[in-house]
């Protein structure tokens, strides 16, 4: 409204206010063309349009949509059996669209047995150990997958990394004490996703050790962006070229950390090393 304001009754040049503002040039023409005309003084809201597109060339037809409804309509089958009978009607269409259009219709109900999430307040990470972010990544194919935990203080990027065949609860418990022992700090606080390996075991066996575990909100990874872009750096840097055995990625894994956490400078810590940063608290 200060840009509409500037360019229609102060005499300012859509440009002007563009650059003043920071704004595009085509963006505050768009404003003045959806400014209605309701005076000068009056407190005049421009309404905010969704960037969601109204089509896609690739959308269902509505006869898809309408036969999906009322096969659901019939008996009240799942999103599964209807694709299944969509299939041999000669219908192509994937699973994930068939939940969708029963998602956007209402057709859809929670589960009584779905877990409901709850996400306490994220604890700033104003000290080494407050917030330590956890994951696990994977590389390899089903029969030749190897696994690895990886963990990252927010606060100081202190990072550590265990190869493993598979994951499971157990896994994570001997992960973590292997990481407490190699850190220059205590753990307060752990975040990791929904994943089976950090089951309520683990959140109870956590516990019994005085630290707090809580879980990042469901499809959003950026909530653990500083250890997801950890996992990238160790692929690229470390794992990348390795062979994929239990024996050479403990063999490189121990010696890359070395490295990341005393040498390797990094842009967000104002190229200092995570082993300076602790030392510094």
């Amino acid at each position: 409204m200060q840009a509409v304001r500037l360019a229609k009754y102060e005499g300012w040049s859509t440009r002007k206010v563009a650059i003043h503002f920071g704004y595009d040039h085509s963006t505050v023409v768009r404003w003045l063309q959806k400014h209605p005309e309701y005076g000068r003084h009056g407190r005049v809201v421009i309404p905010t349009q969704s960037s969601r597109p109204c089509h896609h060339p690739r959308e269902l037809s509505q006869e898809t949509i309408s036969r999906i409804l009322e096969l659901r309509g019939e008996r009240n089958q799942c999103a599964e059996i209807l694709h299944h009978r969509l299939g041999k009607e000669g219908i192509a269409v994937s699973l994930s669209s068939v939940k969708r259009v029963l998602k956007r219709h209402g057709c859809t109900r929670f589960s009584p047995w779905k877990k409901w999430h709850q996400y306490p307040p994220r604890p700033l990470p104003a000290k080494p150990g407050i917030l330590v972010e956890v994951d696990t990544v994977w590389m390899g194919r089903s029969e030749e997958r190897m696994y690895t935990y990886t963990l990252l203080d927010v606060c100081t990027r202190w990072a550590f990394a265990w190869a493993t065949e598979k994951i499971d609860t157990f896994k994570s418990i001997r992960f973590l004490k292997e990481a407490m022992e190699q850190a220059p700090f205590s753990f307060l606080t752990l975040q990791s996703d929904h994943g089976a390996e950090f089951s309520r075991r683990f959140t109870t066996r956590m516990l019994y050790q005085g630290i707090h575990h809580r879980h990042s909100r469901v499809r959003r990874p950026t909530d653990n962006g500083h250890l997801e872009r950890f996992n990238r750096t160790l692929q690229e840097e470390c794992l990348k070229g390795i062979p994929r055995n239990l024996k050479s990625w403990s063999r490189e894994i121990p010696e890359y950390l070395e490295y990341y956490n005393t040498e390797r400078p990094h842009m967000g810590l104002d190229y200092k090393t995570p082993l300076e940063v602790v030392r510094s608290y």
